[in-house]
């Protein structure tokens, strides 16, 4: 995934919650902004300091790591 490169990770920003080229706006804020129904230009005026390929990195990041997440399936108890 070529995108990846554009998400950071490092403790002493944001907690080190995936951040975008190191910047202090998340992956979460980001995928939040356009669950909200912002659009791309949208985002790129409330943060004129990232690049449309940020946000494209940060949607990719965030479906990547959906599938990847193992959550357990428990049956149900009788």
């Amino acid at each position: 995934m070529d995108s990846i490169t554009r998400i950071t990770f490092d403790p002493n920003v944001m907690g080190g919650k995936p951040c975008i080229r190191g910047i202090r706006v998340t992956v979460g804020t980001i995928v939040g902004l356009v669950a909200s129904g912002y659009t791309k230009e949208d985002i790129l005026k409330l943060y004129p300091y990232l690049e449309s390929e940020d946000i494209d990195a940060a949607l990719a990041y965030a479906a990547w790591r959906v599938e990847e997440i193992d959550v357990p399936f428990l049956p149900k108890s009788a």
